[in-house]
């Protein structure tokens, strides 16, 4: 048990934290499950959102959420059979003389 009068709040405060981080890790594996069963654009635009907000928080790794929002843009090509044009800088390298 904690004996300091900080130790003590450190407690009280990660215990509130603890339930405001399981509700955004929630939300987070909600949304993603939701986009797996039906993928839309719309759907994508809410994972990448909480994704952003959990990462933001630090309740998830900024790697991960760039990883979640790579796989289901990924899946939601092949599902929908869309091609991402990749775009080529107008912009040339000068060439040396």
């Amino acid at each position: 048990m904690p004996v300091t009068k900080q130790a003590i709040k450190k407690v009280r405060q990660d215990k509130r934290k603890t339930v405001y981080n399981l509700k955004v890790k929630k939300a987070l594996k909600a949304t993603v499950l939701a986009f797996r069963k039906k993928p839309t654009q719309a759907g994508l635009l809410t994972v990448y959102k909480a994704a952003d907000r959990a990462a933001k928080t630090n309740v998830i790794h900024k790697n991960k959420a760039a990883r979640i929002k790579s796989r289901l843009s990924k899946m939601l090509t092949k599902v929908a059979g869309l091609k991402v044009p990749i775009k080529k800088s107008s912009k040339t390298k000068p060439t040396k003389s």
